[in-house]
């Protein structure tokens, strides 16, 4: 009985200490991380989408609620921002950065952050053949062919078509709904 004692009190020290160890990790590697995250992931469809801007998108976004905000800046003004939303794909969710054009209240384009789409088939919502269709593109109309929109699908990846254009509707309920605060918060800049 003494030894199944001891046995436990070690075990229990050890699980604590390990997840101790753990917690104190995850702390001291989350900035760094989440720099990473910014650099490689967000990184290149941010600059694709925020194309020929002046300043450092990824340097001066600032938080609106619990959405990061991504400024494009030319000629000192503020013309447009981008922001990263989420839909269910084929194979899981589909991340899309989106940016708008703050003067037009139209999209300056997309470009995909992550995915695990189908090798070949789904991934192709990723080619500049299918995110060319969204630059310019009015906010109100958002949907595929054949959802009643102008956004043709990939013939055989439905899912990955829907799953995107439903990321970016997304993106735009949110740009809407913080718009306002989107001004205000550069206007102060």
């Amino acid at each position: 009985m003494r030894e199944i004692l001891h046995m436990i009190v070690v075990l229990s020290l050890i699980c604590a200490t390990s997840g101790a160890v753990l917690v104190n990790l995850k702390k001291a590697t989350k900035a760094d991380i989440e720099k990473q995250v910014l650099t490689y992931v967000q990184g290149p469809a941010l600059l694709s989408v925020l194309d020929g801007c002046e300043n450092d998108p990824i340097a001066e976004r600032k938080q609106v609620g619990d959405v990061t905000v991504f400024p494009a800046i030319k000629d000192g003004k503020v013309v447009g921002v981008a922001l990263e939303a989420f839909a269910p794909g084929y194979s899981g969710d589909i991340g899309v950065m989106v940016g708008f054009d703050l003067q037009n209240d139209e999209l300056l384009g997309i470009g995909i952050t992550t995915q695990t789409e189908t090798p070949g088939l789904g991934d192709k919502v990723m080619k500049p053949t299918f995110t060319k269709q969204f630059k310019g593109h009015d906010l109100a109309s958002m949907d595929t062919s054949a959802r009643g929109g102008d956004i043709n699908a990939i013939a055989g990846a439905t899912f990955s078509s829907v799953g995107t254009v439903d990321a970016v509707r997304k993106a735009i309920e949110i740009y809407q709904g913080i718009k306002p605060q989107i001004a205000s918060l550069w206007q102060a800049s």
